[in-house]
């Protein structure tokens, strides 16, 4: 792997963690979808396009996002 791609999306701008939405809990930006539930569907097998159907307000690029927060979150 040659580390981050030009085309990914940088998680920063897209999840915040802030103390007055859902406790702190990191949200995507805009809304009160917690990254918890994002990565919880993923990792109970819903495709992307499962997730984007049960959650208009996302983008592709939000999922995206989530997976390289995980990657990177201690």
């Amino acid at each position: 792997m040659s580390g981050r791609s030009s085309h990914a999306p940088r998680f920063e701008e897209r999840i915040i963690r802030d103390a007055m939405i859902c406790g702190g809990q990191p949200v995507f930006k805009g809304t009160r979808i917690t990254l918890r539930t994002v990565l919880a569907s993923l990792a109970a097998g819903d495709t992307s396009a499962e997730i984007l159907g049960d959650f208009p307000s996302l983008k592709p690029e939000d999922i995206q996002a989530a997976i390289a927060f995980a990657a990177t979150d201690s």
